[in-house]
């Protein structure tokens, strides 16, 4: 079985820190695991577009997923909360892999392919 990778990349605003590590992993790995064969590389970005500054859905998570044999993709969502931020994003990312993989899934089945 695949294990997909989990890269984790932050700005200069946004601690890194064992535990944060946990979290987008953990996100990552709950909300695509139905993937995991077909994903290769899933690279998080994490910002703090405001830096010090506190207010408004600052915090941007981008989840981009390179699947094998296709072009990568990529989702992003703002919140004012880093855990929100990447499981609102994580969640676009299975949606739209759900979507296209789906709609491959049926072209595949249609002209008699099985993969």
């Amino acid at each position: 079985m695949n294990r997909m990778q989990v890269q984790i990349r932050h700005d200069d605003n946004i601690q890194g820190s064992e535990r944060l590590n946990e979290i987008v992993t953990a996100a990552v790995e709950g909300g695509l695991d139905r993937f995991r064969d077909q994903i290769t590389t899933v690279e998080v970005h994490l910002a703090d577009e405001n830096g010090p500054k506190s207010g408004g859905d600052d915090i941007r998570c981008t989840v981009e997923v390179r699947v094998e044999g296709r072009s990568p993709v990529a989702v992003k969502h703002h919140a004012s909360e880093l855990e929100v931020a990447v499981q609102t994003a994580v969640d676009k990312m299975a949606r739209m892999l759900d979507s296209q993989l789906g709609k491959q899934r049926e072209r595949d089945r249609s002209s008699g392919g099985d993969s």
